[in-house]
């Protein structure tokens, strides 16, 4: 991969921060179900579309993975934004 988040060692901080990785999860889901199901709809317990479905369900599994750590952590920075912005009260000013 070509980000930097991707050379880390850390599984989690990959997650949510790699657009590259979100990409071509995007793309591979895009291409491979509509391949399943134009090829393997009628016959789905050959091996063949048993093999393109798991990998379609593991493309599209971690894309949705990426997706709600990317949706937590925009969140959770958001929140943080908003405690930043709440002025203190007079009470802990003074106290300053």
């Amino acid at each position: 991969m070509p980000c930097n988040s991707c050379n880390d060692n850390i599984f989690k901080r990959k997650l949510g921060r790699c657009r590259a990785c979100m990409l071509q999860l995007t793309l591979l889901s895009i291409i491979g179900w509509p391949l399943w199901l134009y090829l393997y709809a009628d016959s789905p317990t050959q091996v063949n579309a048993i093999a393109l479905g798991l990998f379609c369900c593991a493309f599209s599994g971690l894309l949705m993975v990426h997706l709600m750590v990317k949706a937590g952590r925009l969140l959770k920075a958001r929140q943080l934004r908003n405690l930043r912005r709440r002025p203190r009260p007079h009470s802990l000013q003074n106290n300053l």
